[in-house]
């Protein structure tokens, strides 16, 4: 099960690092569009939020530092899905309201497991001896 969460974590993470980019950095063709829609301000704030979820994802459970961070990182993500679930719904944008559903259920399903079985445990504290 260990392997079967990594790979999702990984997976999570290369979605949310690629759209997360797209927002930072969209391409020329998309700027004003994605401007109108969103505004620069929300769209720059939710490319690096994807970008900072990508690392979230990986970066504590790598190093085994505050592990939990994992989570919690899925966990704010669903916040996000679901938000982009209900308005592809409200739009009519069927097929990007399911992506939107499935990442939603993974998000969830990760941030269940390594919140409650199958956390990674953090790495031991030395204890100075006098």
């Amino acid at each position: 099960m260990n392997i079967v969460l990594w790979v999702l974590q990984v997976l999570l993470a290369a979605a949310f690092a690629a759209h997360g980019w797209m927002l930072v950095s969209p391409p020329a063709d998309l700027v004003e569009i994605m401007n109108e829609q969103l505004g620069v301000g929300f769209r720059l704030f939710l490319g690096v939020a994807e970008l900072m979820a990508a690392v979230g994802l990986i970066l504590p459970g790598l190093t085994r530092i505050l592990p939990w961070v994992i989570s919690l990182t899925a966990l704010c993500l669903m916040v996000v899905v679901g938000s982009a679930t209900v308005l592809h719904f409200i739009r009519n944008e069927t097929d990007s309201a399911v992506i939107t559903a499935l990442l939603f259920v993974v998000c969830g399903f990760v941030a269940y497991m390594r919140w409650r079985v199958k956390p990674i445990a953090p790495h031991a504290t030395r204890t100075a001896t006098a």
